[in-house]
């Protein structure tokens, strides 16, 4: 093959673009089951307590439906240490909308029905579901991810004192909710003691993994089948409980059940983005140079489990300074646990601390892209270790040349077109490049084709299609002599579809999987004999022995918004992105994971809000007629551009992800847009007509 006939970098269409669009694309609940069943979740109208008792006469009656589960009643479970999928084992109310019971039936409507007449009786506890920051609050010793809690180098409190030009602010951001097109949705069938989960999933290597340890089952005694996915965006990376009603449920049936969540259950049965309350203060000379950084997040998790947003860590990576302080702070309540959604930390703390940082330039009366290049660090400032590569200055210098930032009037509140405010705002952008260990199989057939197999999942990111252009060009043949076949759990270990490092990992394993086969091959003369070859290749031990640096993505992103002076009103006129995340391997599908991120950023910005009823414990805006999202069209312009950025201490593929680079700094530079067209600094999201009015 030819340099010019090879695909990494260009924009082929997916693969499975055609089946999708086609509707040939089998999706969890579409599985097609003989004498499938149907659970219906019979939920909990407390936020917490207990269950006294519960009445299934009436359920039971009711034509087509086979059995009705409780608690204690309904197959036991092996605790682990995950606490959410440990359901209809006790009495225990642990937050409104949890799992509590279910009725199977033959039919859909039948469950449903009987399951609205399943009668509850509470002994109902006082709770807390409100964030509190002055409450009680607590400190664990570590966050997500496994960061540190708390981090503390130099003298913040000196530098602080000493500084030309300070910053203190707090900012905030309410809970959030992954919303994905599809929702959670599972059948489960049983054979024998072999348990079946087509389930809609992030991770089905590691899901049968923990389903199998919970179900008392041997290592392999679970298989987990996720070729499509509707999305997840985090809420489906670690197992909750629908898909273990499922298995509970085929196997008191003795028949394949299947579940789905409504939109409205996955409010309470997803991990939501914790809400966030965050102090930044910023000390620098009278140059600009940063004397001091210190960032404190508040957050909460539930009484039960366990997820703490890490959106401190931003402030160890992004600029350099020798006074750095970091902490995280966390309150219980009566919710259900919080989980990683779309660029998790980072997303609230990069607007957090990015918002501080326009403050600071606008204090120092200095260019806020001027700032960030005067602090950019050469090593990673917490850890002390080099960057693998680093090009934040040459993203924010690109960005700046597209947009038109040069001689831009620093002003707020300056420029209008009749009865709109108009501004201009930047921030930058970061997440981790993450690499797990992973494992593939490559097989090579008589005809000069080869397959793929690998415990991979394409969430609607393009992964199937970056990993077949990989392939291709790695055996030096046509895509079309390749097929990659994922999301099976049989394929082999292999890290979930989140963290942004889903094509780092596997690919790795890919690559090394071909290498062997290539070397097989060549022992063979160059010819495939009949039966064909195979290759199987593990990648733990590569990916513990790399060097250790620090490795992130970066990237600035630039907003242009228009401000209604009577309402208050924001619109975003454009979005513009750039970003250096490594080898970039499919253009088109990129081009979209990127603007995909910006967009959702922006509905951070001015949509996104969960409500918490503190009386009755749960989200409010449960359904997304009052939950709003933001979509295309609330951006006039946008646009995604990449740097061509060369690292060769990441993975042979030699790329960092990009699902959430693009949703990180989005909502930083249109509050930064906000106060420029203004002179309003709005610090608590969702940017609404309101919070303008108050203080315009």
């Amino acid at each position: 093959m030819t340099t010019s006939e090879r695909t990494v970098g260009t924009g082929l269409r997916r693969s499975e673009g055609r089946a999708k669009v086609t509707g040939q694309a089998t999706y969890s609940y579409e599985w097609r089951m003989e004498h499938s069943a149907y659970a219906w979740p019979v939920t909990a109208t407390i936020a917490r307590g207990r269950i006294r008792s519960m009445d299934l006469g009436a359920a039971l009656a009711v034509p087509e439906v086979l059995t009705a589960m409780e608690p204690g009643a309904s197959g036991r479970l092996v605790r682990g240490a995950n606490p959410e999928t440990w359901i209809l084992q006790d009495h225990e109310v642990l937050f409104r909308g949890q799992i509590i019971g279910a009725v199977v039936a033959s039919s859909l409507e039948a469950a449903r029905e009987a399951a609205s007449l399943v009668r509850v009786d509470y002994e109902e506890q006082p709770h807390q579901s409100v964030l509190d920051p002055d409450g009680e609050l607590e400190t664990t010793p570590t966050v997500n991810a496994g960061y540190p809690s708390i981090t503390d180098r130099g003298d913040v409190d000196a530098a602080w004192e000493s500084a030309s030009a300070r910053i203190a602010a707090t900012y905030s951001m309410p809970a959030e909710h992954t919303s994905s097109l599809e929702p959670y949705a599972t059948i489960a069938r049983w054979d024998d003691e072999e348990l079946t989960l087509h389930n809609s999933d992030q991770g089905p290597a590691m899901s049968a993994v923990e389903f199998a340890a919970l179900f008392g089952l041997p290592d392999g005694g679970v298989r987990v089948i996720a070729e499509h996915i509707g999305g997840g965006f985090g809420a489906k990376a670690f197992p909750r409980s629908i898909p273990v009603l499922a298995g509970l449920a085929a196997k008191l049936v003795r028949r394949p059940v299947k579940v789905a969540a409504t939109r409205q259950q996955m409010f309470s049965l997803a991990g939501h983005r914790a809400p966030t309350v965050q102090h930044v203060r910023l000390a620098a000379d009278s140059a600009g140079g940063l004397t001091a950084v210190d960032h404190e997040s508040i957050t909460h998790t539930s009484r039960y489990g366990e997820f703490i947003e890490q959106a401190a860590t931003v402030g160890r990576v992004m600029y350099g300074t020798s006074n750095l302080r970091t902490s995280h702070r966390i309150q219980r309540v009566d919710l259900t646990t919080p989980g990683p959604m779309r660029a998790p930390g980072e997303m609230p703390g990069l607007f957090a601390l990015e918002s501080a940082m326009d403050e600071l330039a606008h204090e120092l009366d200095l260019d806020p892209i001027e700032l960030r290049a005067r602090n950019d660090p050469e090593a990673e400032p917490e850890s002390g270790l080099p960057f693998s590569s680093r090009n934040l200055v040459a993203c924010l210098r690109d960005g700046a040349r597209r947009f038109g930032w040069d001689g831009r009037d620093r002003t707020p509140g300056a420029r209008r077109e009749g009865r709109w405010l108009l501004g201009t705002g930047v921030a930058a952008s970061s997440f981790p490049a993450f690499t797990l260990p992973s494992s593939a199989t490559v097989l090579a057939h008589e005809d000069g084709t080869f397959t793929v197999r690998i415990a991979a999942v394409d969430i609607g990111t393009g992964a199937r299609t970056a990993l077949l252009q990989l392939a291709a060009d790695e055996l030096d043949v046509p895509c079309e002599n390749v097929s990659v076949r994922v999301g099976r759990s049989a394929f082999g270990p292999a890290p979930f579809a989140g963290g942004s490092a889903g094509t780092a990992s596997w690919s790795w394993s890919m690559i090394k999987a071909i290498r062997l086969l290539q070397k097989d091959i060549g022992e063979h003369g160059g010819v495939v004999p009949d039966g064909g070859l195979e290759a199987t290749a593990d990648t733990s031990e590569d990916v513990a022995g790399r060097p250790e640096l620090a490795r992130h993505a970066f990237g600035a992103q630039f907003a242009a918004v228009r401000v209604d002076s009577d309402s208050g009103e924001v619109r975003v006129d454009r979005l513009l992105g750039v970003f250096a995340a490594g080898r970039i391997v499919n253009a088109l599908t990129a081009r979209s994971q990127l603007l995909g991120g910006m967009v959702m950023g922006l509905s951070t910005a001015l949509l996104e809000q969960g409500e918490i009823d503190a009386v009755h414990g749960d989200f409010v805006n449960a359904d997304l007629a009052s939950y709003h999202i933001a979509a295309n069209a609330d951006v006039r312009d946008i646009e995604a551009h990449w740097i061509d950025e060369h690292d060769d201490d990441l993975n042979p593929a030699g790329v960092k992800g990009i699902g959430e680079i693009g949703a990180t700094g989005t909502a930083a530079a249109i509050a930064n847009a906000v106060h420029h067209a203004t002179g309003t600094r709005v610090r608590d999201l969702p940017i609404t007509l309101d919070r303008i009015r108050a203080t315009g």
